[in-house]
């Protein structure tokens, strides 16, 4: 069994007598119920901010997020903090990966079983397994790269299919827009995994039939994850010089 490093993650510690009922009227998924799970912060207006884990424990509860995120997470938190009984800190706390039986030690990473399990406090080697390909392969977004803040809705992300979001839940920032996206529209547009012939930048625009047709990101083993208008497919896309076709079943 191999234990990989986590890199570019900070992990915060948020305690006080009442952390779980703040962060869970805040955040997209219940933490109630749960040892770890996948999240996400949104905007009044149902607009991605952040997503992270999320670990309770006994006496804490921590938060594993990207570390270029990790400061903007604690301001916005402490923009909701008011008079609860809460504190925020990031703490130096290695966090690791792998794929295989899990530790005991360890947690399956909710968003899908190729992405194995997460640990805590255990220093990992270098990393060796190609985690890029697993995400493109499972149209898994990533902060900063396909997730954006103020321009993403989770939903278009493949949150629900990644175990970020539940609808039974009570209200939290965001949740009405969700839930309409969710119970009264059919989405219009989303994550994809397609085949690509060539390369482009991340950011790319992708036409079809020369129209607009989405926006072109993480790229490995000759498929890309692309954002895509759904009602201008075709079997004439590509970004840049490099061509893109569907991903047919069973392929």
């Amino acid at each position: 069994m191999i234990i990989e490093s986590c890199e570019n993650r900070n992990v915060i510690k948020i305690s006080g007598t009442d952390r779980v009922s703040f962060l869970d009227r805040l955040v997209t998924n219940s933490i109630i119920d749960a040892n770890l799970i996948y999240s996400a912060l949104l905007t009044p207006q149902g607009k991605y901010l952040n997503d992270f884990f999320i670990l309770r424990r006994d006496n804490d509860i921590l938060i594993d997020i990207d570390e270029s995120f990790s400061q903007s997470f604690i301001s916005k938190l402490t923009m909701y903090k008011l008079r609860a009984d809460i504190s925020l800190t990031i703490i130096d706390m290695p966090i690791s990966q792998g794929q295989g039986k899990r530790p005991k030690y360890a947690f399956d990473d909710p968003r899908h079983p190729s992405l194995g399990w997460r640990a805590y406090g255990v220093k990992g080697q270098k990393i060796m397994t190609n985690w890029n390909q697993l995400y493109v392969d499972e149209c898994i977004p990533r902060s900063g790269i396909e997730l954006l803040p103020n321009e993403t809705y989770i939903l278009e992300a493949g949150f629900e299919k990644l175990s970020g979001v539940n609808f039974k839940k009570g209200c939290y920032v965001g949740q009405e827009v969700t839930a309409r996206m969710k119970h009264k529209t059919k989405l219009k547009k989303g994550f994809s995994t397609v085949l690509i012939n060539g390369s482009a930048p991340i950011g790319t625009k992708i036409l079809s039939n020369e129209k607009d047709c989405g926006t072109l990101f993480s790229q490995s083993g000759g498929k890309a994850i692309a954002y895509l208008r759904y009602d201008r497919l075709s079997k004439n896309m590509h970004a840049g010089d490099a061509t893109l076709s569907l991903i047919e079943p069973n392929h």
